[in-house]
């Protein structure tokens, strides 16, 4: 059987001129790629709106878990397209079934030029973990590898252990195009 070498974009490397991570820098979002910005919710909230515009934000993923659905919620739904999804911070939450459409979210965006911020309520587990989890198969790298990257850009991130593990056990599958196809399949089966 002939090997297959399977070919990803390179990872944009560091900015030179990025800041040095202080601790009130967890309340703002950070650029992690290109276009791709993570952070809490509080950097998508109604006075954050001029911040918002200033960075060409055009779509936003909010991942919160239903009792946060008061608080954490889409504030500007008629200028920006939203993904919500309802995910628990909780280890045994399955993140998995959820990556098809927030990396078919993010590329759409990115491809027409747009630009995202994917958030929660803090900033630091499950929207971390979703952007860990975009980084991973767009670049094919291992966990590892993808977790220093975004925390190099948003040093306070730290996804749960559930949701560490099931990135861990599953990026070796993890190829452009079959995340989509595979990524259910494979969490069903575990």
């Amino acid at each position: 059987m002939e090997d297959v070498k399977l070919e990803f974009p390179s990872l944009p490397q560091c900015k030179e001129d990025a800041e040095e991570w202080t601790y009130p820098m967890r309340r703002e979002m950070q650029e992690i790629l290109p276009g791709l910005f993570l952070g809490p919710y509080s950097s998508a909230m109604k006075s954050k709106l001029p911040i918002l515009q200033k960075y060409g934000i055009t779509h936003i993923i909010c991942i919160r878990q239903n009792i946060e659905a008061n608080f954490v919620k889409p504030n500007f739904q008629q200028l920006f397209r939203y993904l919500v999804l309802d995910i628990a911070d909780n280890p045994v939450e399955n993140i998995i079934r959820y990556f098809p459409m927030t990396k078919e979210f993010i590329d759409g965006s990115l491809q027409t030029g747009g630009k995202v911020l994917v958030h929660g309520n803090a900033g630091i587990s499950r929207s971390a973990a979703f952007v860990i989890a975009y980084i991973m198969e767009t670049f094919g790298m291992k966990y590892r590898d993808a977790f220093a990257y975004v925390q190099e850009r948003r040093f306070c991130i730290n996804p749960n252990a559930g949701f560490v593990h099931q990135l861990q056990k599953c990026h070796s599958y993890w190829a452009p195009g079959w995340l989509s196809q595979l990524s259910v399949c494979l969490w069903l089966r575990s």
